[in-house]
């Protein structure tokens, strides 16, 4: 969807523009920045509303405003367009990952409560898809245990084309091919550090990469007390 907004802003021709990481930004920053406005994402967690006996919209946007004016405003990534589709793939698979395993725990827990002895470590492997087959279930958990096992088919179905578009995007990526060089992340942890860091160089140090992935300890303190932890930070 495109706005046919006039480019003659009131407030310059470039105005700074301060957007909420809501739900469906991505539209509006880009229709902002087609339109020549330098957009600024405000981070859901970075930014302090403080206890306010008002708190609405106009109120919010006026807040956004000083924070950016004082140059205190935290701020988030906006990814261009094509690493937020390549997320998009990435995340999408994910969420059927989440779901596929859901499905075969379900089914684990149906022959529990039958009494069903699972011998082998993979139920959904050859061996395990055949005790499937021949196992004694009354009606109603037959009928959950079959419609299961149609929906881990079509879901693998899902993700099998998923993967087919997200290995494009990442074919001859020098960045994809080197974090693979780390013990213990192979092609799917690749691709998920890839899409969700981007474009590296927006990053000062290695510092400020791991202080954004979560993996240094937050530090809180006022007075006699210290609370040291992690933090992670969702993207």
């Amino acid at each position: 969807m495109r706005v046919p907004w006039r480019r003659n802003w009131q407030a310059g021709e470039h105005p700074e523009v301060v957007l909420e990481a809501t739900y469906g930004w991505y539209w509006a920053a880009d229709v902002l920045e087609e339109c020549g406005a330098n957009v600024h994402l405000a981070h859901p967690l970075g930014n302090n509303w403080g206890h306010r006996r008002v708190k609405n919209d106009e109120r919010d946007a006026t807040d956004l405003v000083d924070l950016l004016r004082m140059g205190r405003l935290a701020e988030a990534w906006v990814a261009p367009s094509q690493p937020r589709e390549l997320r998009e793939l990435i995340r999408y698979r994910g969420k059927l990952v989440h779901l596929r395993t859901s499905c075969k725990a379900q089914v684990h827990a149906v022959l529990a409560k039958e009494g069903v002895v699972v011998p082998m470590t993979d139920l959904f492997g050859v061996k395990g898809q055949l005790l499937l087959d021949k196992v004694a279930l009354r009606d109603a958990y037959r009928a959950r245990v079959e419609s299961l096992r149609d929906l881990i088919d079509h879901v693998d179905r899902e993700i099998a084309m998923l993967e087919g578009k997200i290995c494009p995007w990442l074919a001859g990526d020098l960045g994809y091919q080197s974090i693979q060089a780390i013990p213990g992340v192979g092609p799917t942890l690749g691709a998920i550090f890839v899409a969700g860091i981007g474009d590296i160089s927006r990053f000062k140090s290695a510092r400020h990469l791991t202080s954004w992935a979560g993996l240094t300890p937050s530090h809180r303190e006022t007075d006699d007390k210290v609370h040291v932890g992690v933090q992670v930070i969702p993207q």
